[in-house]
């Protein structure tokens, strides 16, 4: 199934949470932190400007982003979790 954000939206695939510390210690289910780094697999149109034209997009499929924590909405597709987030809820694109 393939999903279009629309207007400034984006779909993200949000990385693995970390299982263990910088140090070592494995972490329990319940102390694991929401991802809040993921990759873009799906950009929108961008918003509708007042004057009829679209305002674009600064981030590409493939950029990988961090957003806020509570960002965005979570869904489920076949078992996979994807976040659908504003651009304004980034934070930032990771620059390799």
């Amino acid at each position: 199934m393939k999903l279009n954000p629309l207007d400034d939206r984006l779909v993200i695939k949000p990385a693995e949470a970390e299982t263990k510390t910088p140090t070592g210690i494995v972490l329990p289910e319940t102390a694991k932190e929401k991802p809040t780094r993921g990759k873009v697999l799906h950009v929108g149109p961008g918003r509708m400007l007042e004057n009829g034209n679209r305002a674009p997009i600064t981030v590409k499929v493939g950029d990988e982003v961090y957003y806020g924590k509570y960002a965005g909405t979570e869904i489920k597709i076949n078992d996979e979790l994807f976040v659908i987030v504003r651009e304004s809820d980034l934070l930032g694109v990771v620059v390799k």
